[in-house]
């Protein structure tokens, strides 16, 4: 399993030709507490950079885009009764959404943890 990083902080997992989307724990320390998730709906099709869920904490909204092109297979249902979970477990219980890839190659243009850990730090 492959794990990379986008600038505004979403991570996917990678196997084989499947991802599993959410966002990094520096991105739901910053949000705070969450109160809300809306994950995308399995069938939509999704290019690099969308618009693909909303997140919001009691601090503010903000888009989860997708880091990859692809069709979203399943939206994580249990964030809608437990938004918390993405401050509990933001890289792994609290995934968003998992998506077919239709761009596997659109992995090269992201971060490896090294890199996206160098990355936050200079953010700090």
């Amino acid at each position: 399993m492959t794990t990379r990083f986008t600038k505004d902080h979403e991570w996917i997992k990678v196997e084989g030709s499947a991802g599993t989307v959410g966002i990094t724990d520096y991105a739901q320390h910053a949000l705070g507490d969450i109160v809300f998730v809306e994950p995308p709906e399995a069938g939509r099709v999704l290019k690099q950079g969308d618009d693909a869920a909303v997140v919001e904490s009691v601090k503010a909204a903000s888009e989860v885009y997708s880091p990859v092109s692809g069709t979203v297979t399943e939206g994580n249902a249990a964030l809608a009764d437990q938004p918390a979970l993405v401050n509990e477990s933001p890289e792994d219980q609290a995934w968003f959404y998992k998506l077919t890839l239709s761009a596997p190659a659109e992995l090269d243009q992201l971060m490896d943890r090294a890199a996206y850990d160098a990355y936050v730090k200079g953010l700090e």
